[in-house]
């Protein structure tokens, strides 16, 4: 230990072995876990929002006095090679290359959520009173008139807050549900039987019902009704035929 002073450097090796193969370029290999959803533009394939990948992080500016890093990885579905960056001006990540970003943001003014001060504005509220002044009776307004929707959330988040008694609630609504639906699968299973069906049942509906109580079931006409209705047809049908008796007239006309 005087001498080498420990391992690593007695085997000159990195403490951080393989992911500091490239530091003398300045680059050091990381664990990256995708901050959105993209799409490789090498595959076309869509990567989600968490799959983790090895990357090379490397600082290529600084944001004020923050460090801006950018991450290069290579995509698990093909060759092509996807970079982001940070932004820390937006708290957020830019996609430089290979990918392009699945659009799911929103502007905040849309679902009326509190927006950030900007730098400018904090520099206003820290050098000019009137400013503050006023940014301080814009926002008492603004509470003001979202206090009645904080109340209503409230209450509403008061209302759920029992889990227990919700799960068991819920538990017990599907058990009913599953005993109606076991019920009536085995009524149509008795009914296929008695009928010789192989085919499935629907579930009866209310319109079903209301239609069946219209209909009213009547047994076909017997032999003797049919003769009868025959024999009246036959009996109240001309002697001459349509030919015939147009001849006669066309004879009579002439006469």
């Amino acid at each position: 230990p005087p001498q080498h002073g420990s391992l690593n450097k007695y085997h000159h090796s990195h403490p951080l072995r393989e992911r500091a193969r490239k530091l003398s370029q300045g680059i050091l290999v990381i664990r990256f876990e995708m901050p959105f959803n993209i799409w490789c533009d090498g595959c076309q394939n869509h990567i989600g929002m968490g799959v983790r990948y090895n990357a090379e992080k490397k600082k290529v500016g600084t944001y004020y006095t923050t460090p801006v890093y950018r991450f290069r990885m290579k995509c698990h579905l093909c060759v092509n090679y996807i970079e982001l960056q940070t932004d820390p001006g937006n708290c957020d990540y830019v996609i430089v290359s290979g990918a392009r970003r699945k659009e799911e943001r929103w502007d905040p003014q849309d679902s009326a959520q509190v927006l950030p001060t900007t730098p400018e504005q904090r520099e206003r509220l820290a050098l000019d009173p009137m400013f503050r002044l006023e940014h301080g009776v814009t926002d008492r307004g603004v509470l003001e008139r979202a206090t009645p929707t904080l109340t209503r959330l409230q209450e509403a988040q008061h209302a759920w807050k029992d889990d227990f008694g919700l799960n068991s609630r819920l538990r017990r609504r599907f058990r009913e549900e599953k005993k109606t639906l076991r019920e009536e699968e085995e009524e149509a299973a008795a009914l296929r039987a008695r009928a010789g069906l192989s085919i499935p049942l629907l579930r009866e509906e209310e319109e079903d019902r209301r239609l069946a109580a219209l209909l009213s079931l009547r047994a076909p006409d017997s032999y003797e009704e049919k003769q009868r209705l025959k024999r009246s047809e036959i009996s109240q049908r001309s002697w001459f035929a349509p030919g015939t008796a147009r001849a006669a007239g066309g004879a009579l006309q002439k006469l």
